[in-house]
């Protein structure tokens, strides 16, 4: 693992899309896998997509420079695995304050500590599935890997909400 968050942007980008999670613990690779599918799509400039892994209080400089800021994660909240979860604004920081994941205590710290400070995003959304399990070694479980080209659309759909509409790269290269 590397010792920074990974970015297609610099930490100065208005629109923040933040995977967090770690691939090398089943479903909490989720995020990761759907940063992949985001990363097949042209996003106009100020957008962010950031392996964020289990960085923590490394991604406050990214979060504190944020406009809008989406995570994607699995996101336990006890529905059936593969179950879509989205969260909007203040919803978002009350869950991760319930322990919805493997690492989101790290993320609501870093969510306060911005806020504390008077910066970070004014939008905030959160979207993922319910994990099946977390654990190292393993694989995304069929229930969610059948899920991630979903939470990809949603993610494009939120971005597009937001006036960041992007375009798949085999269309831009054939444009």
């Amino acid at each position: 693992m590397s010792t920074t968050p990974t970015t297609d942007a610099g930490a100065s980008a208005t629109t923040l899309v933040l995977a967090v999670g770690n691939p090398l613990m089943g479903d909490d690779g989720l995020g990761v896998a759907v940063l992949d599918r985001l990363r097949e799509w042209d996003w106009p400039s100020g957008v962010a997509l950031v392996d964020g892994e289990t960085w923590g209080m490394r991604l406050l400089p990214y979060v504190e420079d944020a406009r809008r800021l989406l995570v994607i994660d699995a996101i336990d909240v006890g529905a059936p695995p593969g179950s879509i979860v989205s969260l909007d604004g203040a919803e978002v920081p009350r869950r991760l304050d319930a322990r919805i994941s493997s690492h989101e205590v790290n993320l609501a710290d870093v969510l306060a500590l911005a806020a504390l400070r008077g910066t970070g995003p004014t939008e905030l959304c959160a979207m993922g599935a319910q994990p099946l399990r977390i654990e190292f070694g393993a694989t995304l479980s069929p229930a969610i890997a059948a899920v991630v080209d979903t939470v990809a659309d949603l993610a494009r759909a939120q971005l597009a909400a937001w006036g960041l509409a992007g375009r798949a790269i085999a269309e831009t290269a054939g444009a």
